[in-house]
């Protein structure tokens, strides 16, 4: 009897599998900065894409599907916005492929413009529900053409509060907590996203690590996993003054690390990486450093289980 089932092997591993693809998972959809990969005037770049020798990478940004809830999130609403909607429905289909809600971080161009895919000369959406802080849902709510995706109901403000959590499901939460950045125009918050059994602490943007109230080597200990600002690699990266962009430089994310043990650096992800970051290229020795050191660089299909 037992080689009878030799055939349908396969099928029935399949079938024991499937507990497994009904967890709860958060999958990242973009690892560049605001500006993506290629940029706006990097001829190279493009050159480079399209004679295959480098891959596009989207804009910053996750999704968070929960199989059991029928519920599907996305963090950040960029640029990218259309392809990252169809990512996110692979996982989790919709009819319009819209997510159950959309969560923003701040006020910079990679993280809320592609809140205008939702309108009236795009997809028309309905009551999208989006998930802010105050100061960016008064930018919404006062400025166009932001405000006419409020006033059209294409969207429907969520109002959010620093440290308070937003209950999803019985099984899913999100708190937001304030981060030191350029705030022109609105707040910025990090995340942390508390599914059935791990946490994720998402950082996509802040500046220098002193400047913040927290100490990080604390936040990464209390966390499965730390997807961190990693915008540039090193001082001198850009031909600009680099105070004007007071990201951590990873250089200096690391040397903050030094000390951790293996399993707490193997909690680190690095993310937001601007088009000059050599960690965008898997080739380089900047890479292969942060690799040997026991960290990780985020890559567009990265399947985290929560």
């Amino acid at each position: 009897m037992k080689y009878l089932l030799l055939p349908f092997l396969p099928f029935l591993l399949l079938l024991l599998a499937l507990p497994a693809l009904a967890q709860q998972q958060l999958v990242v959809l973009g690892v560049a900065q605001d500006g993506g990969y290629p940029q706006a005037g990097a001829t190279g770049e493009y050159a480079a894409v399209a004679l295959g020798l480098r891959q596009r990478q989207q804009v910053v940004a996750l999704g968070v599907v929960d199989e059991a809830a029928q519920q599907k999130f996305l963090f950040e609403a960029t640029p990218d916005l259309p392809a990252q909607l169809f990512a996110l429905n692979q996982y989790l289909p919709t009819p319009g492929t819209l997510p159950t809600g959309i969560f923003l971080t701040h006020g910079h161009i990679g993280h809320y413009t592609g809140l205008l895919h939702l309108g009236r000369e795009a997809l028309g959406a309905s009551a999208v529900p989006v998930y802010a802080m105050p100061r960016m849902a008064d930018f919404l709510t006062r400025n166009a053409p932001w405000s006419q995706l409020v006033a059209l109901r294409n969207i429907a403000l969520q109002p959010l509060a620093a440290g308070q959590a937003m209950v999803l499901n019985p099984k899913l939460r999100v708190t937001p907590f304030l981060v030191p950045h350029r705030d022109e125009f609105t707040e910025t918050v990090g995340y942390a996203i508390q599914g059935q059994h791990k946490t994720a602490i998402f950082i996509p943007d802040i500046d220098k690590w002193s400047r913040w109230d927290q100490r990080l080597p604390e936040v990464i200990k209390h966390a499965d996993y730390v997807l961190l600002d990693g915008t540039f690699y090193r001082n001198g990266e850009i031909a600009r003054d680099m105070a004007e962009v007071p990201h951590p430089f990873v250089e200096e994310t690391l040397r903050l690390l030094a000390d951790l043990p293996p399993r707490e650096r193997a909690k680190v992800y690095f993310l937001h990486l601007n088009h000059t970051n050599p960690l965008l290229d898997p080739g380089s020795a900047e890479r292969r450093e942060v690799q040997r050191l026991g960290f990780h660089v985020a890559s567009e299909g990265l399947e985290l289980p929560l």
